[in-house]
């Protein structure tokens, strides 16, 4: 799709005030949109490139810091010229919900609170809270809470313009 003429560039859409910005024609702001996506996608496909090199080049001096420190994951620091370089290997624990279900059942039966060991969230999902009685669902509502995120507003030529 051409651009309108006049469309602003990335830098100066940074400058442009959000009303300014508000009052362009639509077919300008569809521009800019596809622009910024365009972006988007180019700086996450050079931060993963730079991120690979990043890798490549640190991974193995990192991972020896950290056997000599005695441990698998975590941070380690290693100097390269006038740089300090900073290895983070996140821990990322997952646990099985069935076997942590059945050992909280064992603690509380032997008479401890599987609380002081145990994390619980209980959740109900919406397809699931929607299925259920209309009786049964009032009964939920007190403990339910909805909360909206942030409008995304995409902007598509309609059919007619294609």
């Amino acid at each position: 799709m051409p651009h309108p003429e006049n469309t602003p560039d990335i830098e100066a859409l940074i400058n442009l005030p959000a009303a300014e910005l508000a009052d362009l024609p639509v077919e300008m702001l569809a521009a800019l949109q596809g622009e910024l996506n365009h972006a988007a996608r180019l700086l996450k496909a050079a931060t993963a490139r730079f991120n690979a090199a990043l890798e490549l080049r640190y991974a193995t001096r990192a991972a020896e810091a950290r056997r000599a420190c005695g441990k698998d994951t975590g941070t380690v620091r290693l100097a390269d010229g006038d740089y300090t370089v900073v290895a983070d290997l996140p821990k990322r624990v997952e646990w099985d919900q069935a076997q942590l279900a059945q050992i909280a059942a064992k603690i509380a039966d032997s008479g401890e609170d599987p609380a002081e060991f145990v994390d619980t969230a209980l959740k109900v999902s919406e397809r699931k809270y929607a299925a259920l009685p209309e009786a049964w669902r009032k009964g939920f509502e007190p403990a339910r809470t909805v909360k909206v995120g942030t409008l995304k507003v995409t902007l598509e030529p309609s059919e007619a313009a294609q």
